[in-house]
């Protein structure tokens, strides 16, 4: 086979293109997972009867199911039921969000549930509230031990960003794909794509690693 590596330099602007795309969906995802984690998170490690089966539902229904399909129906069989129209990248970022929330909320679960019990009973013999016991003492403890866990959730949301190909979000996958359909260099620019995508996640892993040790 005849390998024209040029077409490896040639594709990088088209794949920097994506990229802007793919971190774009990841940050707002992640932070929208972070929120739903955090309340679902807290129901959870709660006593609600009601609110914790609902919750139950949510992340049994998310982890159930691959992202592929959840991107899909919220893309295609969402707007169709309910008569509107979305974008494809507000799909896509509403799918990463929807999927990451159901697993940080297990995170956050796991981190509050570890808390020392002796801690919520300090907070009460103080006279504090529920709430304040909550956000004063067990949040951020909780916080520090769900950190590890959070920081590679948020590499898997990117690398879960490919996924959103499938609905014509125009992030990395796609642009490369593009490019291959147009040009058929196929081994070139697929290698380019992991190339960029290694390079991508081994900066933030190593940034995320740096965040870790700070907040220790």
């Amino acid at each position: 086979m005849d390998m024209q590596w040029i077409y490896t330099i040639n594709v990088i602007p088209t794949l920097m293109k994506g990229l802007k795309i793919t971190m774009l969906i990841a940050v707002v995802g992640i932070l929208m997972g972070f929120i739903i984690g955090l309340l679902v998170g807290l129901i959870r490690a709660g006593k609600h009867n009601v609110l914790y089966r609902i919750a139950g539902v949510y992340i049994a229904i998310i982890r159930g199911t691959p992202l592929m399909v959840q991107a899909l129906y919220l893309y295609f069989a969402i707007p169709m039921l309910f008569q509107f129209d979305v974008s494809a990248l507000t799909a896509g970022i509403a799918a990463i969000g929807l999927n990451s929330g159901a697993y940080i909320a297990e995170i956050v679960r796991g981190a509050i549930q570890s808390i020392d019990a002796g801690q919520n009973e300090a907070g009460v013999c103080l006279g504090l509230s529920k709430f304040q016991i909550t956000t004063s003492i067990i949040l951020p403890q909780a916080l520090k031990i769900m950190l590890p866990s959070l920081c590679n959730q948020f590499i898997i949301s990117v690398k879960d960003t490919s996924i959103l190909t499938v609905i014509g979000v125009a992030e990395m996958t796609h642009q490369a794909t593009q490019a291959v359909s147009s040009t058929f260099r196929t081994v070139e620019i697929y290698t380019s794509l992991a190339l960029l995508y290694f390079v991508l996640n081994t900066i933030l892993s190593f940034a995320l690693s740096k965040l870790e040790r700070r907040m220790k």
